[in-house]
């Protein structure tokens, strides 16, 4: 049997039964969006961000929204990021994502792309993003 977590402040978290969603999903209602997976190997169909130094594939083809990132050795992107795989969900609003939760953000909201938000944060060592993209507001 599993038993509750205490968190920092000694309250208990309940813990999440194997048949039930997380609570960014459930109570949040952030919706997935992608899996980001750092490699170095080439793969056929890259698209090169020159902004970020690193190459992406896999996405546009990928039924389960598997991304993968090829870094290059000077790319600006964090390290964690450039290292861990990172989950993706897509938020209505970025800035009222960050102000409800007490995350530790990696990179500050930007708008990289047209009509597309991103920022990153850390959970318990692994990357997170958040995606507001303009057309669903």
């Amino acid at each position: 049997m599993k038993k509750p977590s205490v968190n920092s402040d000694n309250k208990v978290n309940k813990l999440r039964l194997d048949h039930e969603l997380p609570l960014s999903i459930v109570k949040w209602g952030w919706k997935y969006h992608h899996i980001g997976i750092p490699t170095k190997k080439k793969i056929p169909g890259e698209t090169y961000l020159a902004k970020f130094k690193f190459y992406v594939s896999g996405f546009n083809t990928s039924p389960f929204g598997i991304e993968w990132m090829r870094f290059e050795k000077e790319s600006p992107v964090s390290k964690l990021i450039r290292t861990v795989p990172h989950i993706a969900f897509e938020v209505k609003n970025i800035e009222h994502e960050l102000a409800s939760h007490d995350f530790k953000v990696i990179s500050e909201p930007a708008s990289n792309f047209e009509g597309i938000r991103v920022t990153m944060i850390e959970h318990n060592g692994a990357p997170i993003e958040l995606i507001e993209f303009e057309i669903n507001k």
